[in-house]
């Protein structure tokens, strides 16, 4: 019911910059909140940061804190993820994705909905 497209990445050098995408289509509607995940190689996957559409509240990572910066647009239904300060380690596919209201609400998951990815590479 809710499509993603995730965007944005890209090979960048230890330091750099990357603003990734994400897309969302579909029952949009109902929708109550977005998260970001990265899967390193040989590594599980692990949160990144999250945030709620109606109020924006956002939610990271320990790791991520004060260097990411996670946004949404609601007019054009699309979430993004600042990510600045990048290191080699988190070389990564970032998948994108969408929690239907129901329930209730964790920001670390479970999600209903996920996107197909988009590779990040840092160099060093």
């Amino acid at each position: 019911q809710v499509q993603l497209v995730e965007s944005g990445g890209g090979l960048v050098q230890a330091g750099g910059s990357l603003r990734l995408s994400c897309a969302a289509s579909g029952r949009t509607f109902s929708s109550y909140g977005m998260g970001w995940f990265r899967q390193a190689p040989g590594k599980e996957r692990e949160f990144v940061a999250a945030i709620t559409w109606m109020a924006g509240t956002t939610y990271y990572a320990d790791s991520v804190k004060g260097r990411f910066t996670i946004s949404r647009d609601r007019a054009k239904n699309t979430v993004y993820l600042q990510m600045n300060s990048l290191k080699p380690e988190e070389t990564a596919v970032s998948y994108c994705a969408d929690k239907a209201y129901g329930w209730g609400w964790d920001p670390r998951g479970p999600y209903d909905y996920w996107g197909q990815g988009t590779q990040v590479t840092v160099s060093s």
